[in-house]
């Protein structure tokens, strides 16, 4: 129940940096408990029970917190994993029932930074995104950090919306990326759920009483309709995520922001997300491990 409620607070009326299959996984996650039977996308189209999450279920059960700094370190390397749905806190420093907190890669990345014995750190990536709420400020840490100690993002496989702009994070020219893989999605969406016609079907009737002046207090709530004016400002608000979005990722990556705004946040496999400046090379991620070990050695 602690994950369900993390990640029904993370999915909800808050902007997200998350690409829409990775939204829909989620959300079909949360569906039974929320009472939904089915998820139907803006089309039409059915979204399936079928459809599962190919990422890694990491417990840590076995891992002592105090012990664990977060990564593994191979040759020299440290190595922090960074898949599922990226939240803001989780209680771990590695990904745990799905998620990877940026609580956790935080520490981690500082925790090798200082650590004498890693020469580099690597960000093994497989993730569609997340949270944007925490996501700036760690990718403005590890972004400070360059020149202190090499730098890399390792695809697994994709790196999405917030996923991508974390990879975006590390030194110029370290952005390894498989043949099959994927970058980009960047942009910020957010989703609300109006609930308002099941509960009155069920019988049911939500009044909101609010103080003297907060009329606008019940904005985004799912068992009301979304008014013109709450639709507006949450806009506003995924429009500014949007344009910072943009920004840091134009800032890591030196482009323009106009230009990764003019990608409208499409993804791009392999090699093409090395033509719209957003990977540096295309290889299997053991490649890329043994690529980034010469260039320290």
């Amino acid at each position: 129940m602690i994950e369900f409620a993390l990640l029904a607070q993370e999915m909800f009326n808050t902007p997200l940096a998350i690409h829409p299959r990775k939204a829909e996984i989620a959300m079909a996650a949360l569906a039974e408990k929320l009472g939904i039977t089915q998820l139907v996308r803006a089309n039409g189209q059915l979204v399936t029970e079928a459809m599962e999450d190919d990422e890694v279920f990491v417990t840590s059960s076995s891992r002592s917190r105090s012990a664990d700094p977060g990564y593994d370190l191979v040759a020299g390397v440290a190595i922090i994993p960074v898949s599922g749905t990226l939240a803001q806190k989780t209680r771990s420093l590695r990904p745990y029932s799905g998620m990877t907190g940026y609580d956790g890669i935080r520490q981690a990345f500082l925790t090798a930074r200082a650590d004498e014995q890693v020469r580099a750190i690597a960000l093994d990536i497989q993730s569609g995104g997340g949270a944007v709420a925490g996501l700036f400020d760690l990718v403005d840490t590890i972004h400070a950090a360059r020149g202190d100690k090499p730098i890399a993002a390792i695809l697994s496989e994709v790196a999405y919306s917030a996923a991508y702009v974390l990879a975006s994070a590390v030194d110029p020219g370290r952005i390894y990326v498989p043949r099959t893989g994927g970058t980009g999605s960047n942009g910020c969406i957010c989703m609300h759920v109006d609930m308002s016609k099941a509960i009155t079907q069920a019988g049911l009737k939500v009044t909101f009483i609010t103080s003297e002046g907060a009329d606008r207090k019940t904005d985004g709530h799912s068992e009301i309709p979304l008014s013109a004016d709450a639709y507006d400002a949450i806009k506003a608000d995924v429009d500014a995520m949007g344009d910072l979005l943009h920004e840091t990722v134009g800032r890591n990556r030196g482009l323009a922001a106009s230009k990764v705004r003019g990608q409208q946040a499409a993804t791009f496999m392999g090699a093409a997300g090395i033509t719209a400046g957003l990977a540096d090379a295309v290889m299997a991620p053991d490649a890329a491990f043994r690529a980034l070990l010469a260039e320290i050695a």
